[in-house]
């Protein structure tokens, strides 16, 4: 009880210093551990590490977060990596078209946000609600550089792209066709050799598929803002620490009311599409080149 009226009295007398052309930016250093569900028991531990090395730069970033009291883009920091650290082959292409990290305009005022995102030559505007978050306060407080942050835990739905739902048939070549019950649902996920309206609604059934996740936040009412990386917010405070199943973000470094200040614009380019739109179609082409690999290499995928 004590330590909400403390964030009660905080966020109070914060919100009152803070005007309507108050913008600030905030660094976060995000790290993600890789999954590789299923496909990793049939790597070596020398694949395994191959793989993670060359994942690295994917999977180690800077992000930036440039807000006002209502609205925020976020975007990873520009950087240069090593020769031959950016992968290759369908991984490489699947992060770079679809699901890649172009900046994100966020309006916690309209619970909206919007992304424009280039898919094998074509722009989509994605354009759909933020997720609703349920937050559970916590008395947990520790100190983040010069900031108080008080612990929440949350809930939302989870339905970004898995490279799991990508599975295909378990100890079965995807020639055979013997009809093995307990396989049916793999059989189904990978037979998509017609263009037909089952093979979309086939590929949606695993994309659906989603997911109630805990997050932990650690955010501080010192800085007034009910905002926070990514798609978070809904805090009585900025969110400067994020920790998700695989991914921990972690402010870095916090500037308020820079002498220049950037330019909060909302995008509008592309083809207007919602989140699920977009990740099913994200699915379907990823899956379509799966397969047509694995025929290439005689009904093996490696």
């Amino acid at each position: 009880m004590k330590n909400l009226l403390y964030i009660i009295f905080v966020f109070t007398i914060s919100t009152n210093l803070f005007s309507q052309e108050f913008q600030g930016k905030a660094y976060y250093q995000s790290k993600t551990t890789m999954d590789l569900g299923t496909w990793g028991s049939r790597m070596s531990a020398e694949q395994k590490s191959a793989m993670k090395d060359r994942m690295k730069p994917y999977l180690e970033k800077t992000f930036i977060l440039t807000f006002n009291k209502t609205e925020s883009t976020f975007m990873e920091e520009e950087r240069l990596d090593a020769p031959g650290s950016g992968g290759s082959g369908m991984g490489a292409m699947f992060m770079s078209a679809g699901s890649g990290n172009p900046e994100m305009y966020k309006n916690i005022k309209e619970k909206i946000y919007l992304q424009e995102n280039e898919f094998f030559g074509k722009k989509f505007l994605v354009n759909d609600k933020l997720p609703g978050f349920v937050w559970e306060m916590s008395g947990e407080q520790k100190q983040i550089g010069k900031y108080i942050c008080f612990k929440a835990v949350g809930t939302r739905v989870n339905d970004n792209f898995s490279w799991e739902s990508l599975r295909g048939p378990r100890n079965q070549k995807p020639n055979d066709s013997t009809n093995n019950k307990e396989n049916d649902k793999s059989e189904k996920v990978s037979d998509v050799d017609d263009e037909t309206n089952t093979k979309v609604e086939k590929i949606e059934e695993v994309v659906v598929d989603a997911k109630i996740e805990t997050i932990v936040a650690w955010y501080t009412p010192q800085i007034p803002i009910s905002n926070g990386p990514e798609q978070s917010y809904g805090l009585p405070g900025l969110i400067l620490e994020l920790n998700t199943k695989n991914t921990t973000m972690l402010c870095s470094k916090i500037v308020l009311n820079p002498e220049k200040k950037d330019k909060i614009i909302r995008p509008t380019k592309g083809d207007v599409v919602t989140k699920k739109e977009y990740t099913d179609m994200v699915q379907f082409k990823m899956q379509e080149m799966r397969d047509n690999r694995g025929r290439s290499r005689g009904g093996r995928w490696n």
